[in-house]
């Protein structure tokens, strides 16, 4: 179920050539209060078109846990610091969440006080 919690969230997603590249971004955001949350997902399989050519890579997802307030912040972030020449970043509207979880990440995201 939505609320005002909920709607203050947002997911992003990325994409990255290693697990170490992966750790780094999302601990960096972690403690910029970018994000209250950074999961690493190994052992991803990309498929996709690039300079006219069929690619397949192994990758890495980056899912990142964030407050709407934070969430240009946090992609500048990323594409800033990304290896690749055009790296994934895509925010995701949360539509729903629990509600002491969406109070955390909003908490987590805020700046100190």
């Amino acid at each position: 179920m939505a609320d005002e919690t909920s709607e203050g969230l947002v997911a992003i997603w990325s994409t990255w050539p290693d697990a170490a590249s992966a750790r780094a971004a999302g601990r960096a955001l972690v403690e910029a209060r970018l994000a209250a949350c950074a999961v690493v997902m190994p052992g991803l399989a990309s498929i996709y078109r690039w300079n006219d050519a069929i690619e397949e890579a192994d990758e890495v997802g980056l899912l990142i846990k964030t407050a709407r307030g934070a969430r240009d912040a946090a992609m500048a972030a990323i594409e800033r610091d990304h290896p690749y020449d055009v790296p994934a970043v895509v925010a995701l509207p949360v539509e729903a969440a629990g509600r002491a979880y969406g109070d955390w990440v909003l908490a987590e995201t805020a700046p100190p006080a």
